[in-house]
């Protein structure tokens, strides 16, 4: 009987990974509207956000033990398939089941604070708890925390904290991602009723005291990350669906009051909720067709998933070098999505392609980091960037593996001071140009390596 259950439990998970449940699912867009915050210490935590341009979104957690996409499966909605062969109970206990094998002996944030910093990333989100309600962190208001289970006898259980002193020792800002929704909280999935989807599953209006309990439940784990574990400078919080305009309001005013005396100058992220608690926008694996003028992250998976999965998908070094380009001549940064092992690692497949990320943005990044846009930002192949102080423009021409190399990259406007004011990022060497009207060519210098390529350009005026 116990060797039928195993193989059940086996067959359940190669289903969920065959049939990619989640990996896509409903993923968020951005608002359609924007609110600039008026406390000037989170204006100007902002205006240095966006001059990092680059950072990683990390979610660890229950999931990573069989392999599966974050949290997802536990919920009832018409595009998740799960195993037959349990009732949902049973699949629901065997999925908490993993807290006692989530025990994550390697775990090791030096190594993902290193190789994020060869990738020339500037900040760190990770998830304190993902919607199934599992704690990356000692939370004292619930047991169901990493602290408490099978890694409870190591050193390191309060996983947070290291995760945080990792990054920051590299001159990592430190978000916190927080699920607004709990799954496992009985304040906000109560065992009274049947789980409705995503959301809260008994009528709020008829149970008012329960929801104030579940408001209560947040404000204080919020709390407990933002008074703990040093200086935070983003809160991330996911699950739009906790809002008012869905009968979930949880009281932002009263968190954010929190926060900022917790924080002060906090960047919040209520994501796609507008208005003051969505100081920048997160648009979820897309890029806003146009330039917007505020604030704004694409947030993407390195693979097609945002945790640990056994057979990844994975993106290429030079297909993010050229979703970063473009995000930044849009006026946008990116997080590149992570997912450890579930021993604590990240894969050799993540450091090399962060590796060879790194390698590029220290040869160009001076076309990324500290740039602002520029009104005329794209022409075929070729992004524009610009200097603050507007003294500098920066072409970067974008180049796709299995494409022939070319002679020459040519675009329209952002045209040089003359044809001597053209050179490479990289090393500053001057390149052959010409200029027509208002087409510029410039003759790739022989023994490039053929990947996008930033030039640096003198304005014409």
């Amino acid at each position: 009987m116990k060797t039928k259950r195993k193989i059940l439990l086996v067959l359940a998970v190669l289903t969920l990974y065959v049939l990619g449940v989640g990996a896509q699912g409903k993923v968020h867009s951005q608002s359609e509207q924007y609110e600039w915050p008026t406390d000037p210490l989170v204006v100007e935590r902002l205006h240095q956000w966006q001059d990092m341009k680059f950072g990683v979104l990390i979610h660890w957690g229950l999931y990573a033990v069989p392999g599966i996409v974050e949290s997802w499966s536990i919920c009832v909605e018409d595009w998740i398939t799960r195993d037959t062969t349990m009732t949902y109970q049973q699949y629901k206990d065997w999925y908490w089941g993993f807290s006692e094998q989530f025990d994550p002996t390697k775990f090791n944030p030096t190594q993902w604070a290193e190789a994020a910093e060869d990738a020339g990333m500037k900040y760190v989100i990770f998830t304190t708890k993902h919607h199934d309600g599992f704690c990356m962190y000692d939370s004292q208001e619930t047991d169901f925390t990493i602290a408490r289970h099978a890694f409870a006898a190591h050193p390191q259980r309060d996983v947070l904290k290291y995760v945080f002193d990792a990054f920051r020792a590299k001159g990592f800002m430190a978000g916190a991602y927080f699920s607004k929704p709990d799954w496992h909280s009985q304040y906000y999935w109560w065992d009274v009723f049947p789980t409705k989807g995503r959301n809260v599953n008994y009528p709020i209006n008829k149970y008012p005291w329960r929801w104030q309990q579940f408001k209560d439940f947040t404000y204080r784990q919020i709390d407990e990350v933002l008074s703990r574990y040093g200086k935070v400078d983003i809160l991330w919080l996911d699950g739009g669906w906790v809002c008012p305009e869905n009968h979930q309001d949880i009281n932002m005013e009263r968190i954010a009051r929190m926060a900022r005396q917790r924080q002060p100058g906090l960047i919040m992220v209520d994501r796609t909720i507008h208005g003051p608690y969505e100081n920048y926008q997160t648009p979820e694996r897309t890029i806003p067709d146009t330039q917007l003028d505020y604030p704004w992250e694409s947030c993407i998976p390195l693979s097609d998933d945002w945790g640990y999965v056994k057979k990844p998908r994975w993106k290429t070094p030079e297909q993010v070098i050229n979703t970063l380009v473009e995000i930044v001549a849009k006026g946008g940064n990116l997080v590149l999505g992570v997912g450890p092992t579930p021993e604590g690692l990240f894969q050799p497949e993540v450091t090399q392609r962060l590796k060879d990320i790194g390698q590029w943005m220290r040869d160009n990044g001076k076309a990324i980091y500290q740039t602002v846009t520029t009104p005329h930002y794209h022409d075929g192949d070729v992004w524009f960037t610009a200097s603050k102080d507007g003294k500098k423009l920066y072409a970067i021409y974008m180049h796709e593996a299995g494409r022939p190399w070319p002679a020459q990259v040519s675009w329209r406007g952002n045209l040089p001071h003359d044809k001597n004011a053209v050179r490479l990022v990289k090393n500053g060497r001057k390149v052959k140009c010409q200029i027509q009207g208002d087409v510029v060519s410039v003759t790739l210098p022989a023994g490039l390596p053929q990947q996008s390529v930033a030039f640096e350009i003198t304005r014409s005026y």
